[in-house]
């Protein structure tokens, strides 16, 4: 049999071994815990304030352009300031601010081109001349006036040759082919040169 010396010796080493266990075991817990808040910050950090290619590529830089809507009446263009994604090619830029006449004015301006419509592609050609492909929405969609066709032409091609010096007139082309016409009114086979359509006193 083991002396009380004994037995006092194996308890004292049991409780010794216990407290070793409880010790580790709290320095665990409280190591996940603060790996847990760290990790919790720092994702919470990032959400807020994101420095990373990623985040920085999503703001993309914008650049203000002068777009032309119409007036009530439709008699005149009105110039509306406006900012729109900064392009590395103006066949780029230019479909930019096409897609920002289809959107229509943030001012109250009447718009000038079927918001329906898409713009299926663009191209400037070595004179100058920027083709505009439109889907079937733009003619199906359009009012079909002579004073709204004179808009559209107008704001089209005084949007685009204001903005993109590269520009010098601009034709319209449906799916990619020739159109003859928007709604019978004018001859959109030719390509269109700016026109002061202005309203007068208006600022640009």
């Amino acid at each position: 049999m083991a002396s009380k010396k004994q037995k006092r010796s194996n308890e004292v080493r049991t409780r010794k071994k216990k407290k070793g266990w409880r010790t580790l075991a709290l320095s665990a817990a409280a190591l996940v815990i603060v790996g847990l808040l760290i990790f919790f910050f720092v994702t919470l950090f990032d959400a807020l304030f994101p420095t990373s290619g990623k985040g920085t590529a999503q703001r993309k830089e914008k650049r203000e352009v002068t777009l032309y809507f119409s007036d009530a009446n439709e008699r005149f263009l009105v110039p509306e300031k406006r900012f729109v994604p900064k392009e590395a090619t103006d066949e780029e830029q230019a479909r930019e601010i096409v897609k920002a006449l289809l959107a229509g004015s943030k001012t109250g301006h009447t718009p000038t081109l079927p918001a329906k419509a898409d713009v299926q592609s663009v191209k400037i050609l070595p004179d100058g001349t920027a083709e505009i492909s439109f889907s079937k929405a733009f003619v199906n969609a359009h009012p079909g006036s002579g004073t709204s066709e004179t808009a559209s032409i107008y704001s089209l091609t005084n949007s685009l040759c204001t903005n993109v010096p590269a520009i010098k007139r601009v034709r319209i082309l449906l799916d990619g082919k020739e159109l003859a016409s928007i709604r019978g009114h004018i001859d959109t086979r030719k390509p269109f040169a700016p026109r002061d359509l202005t309203a007068p006193g208006a600022k640009s």
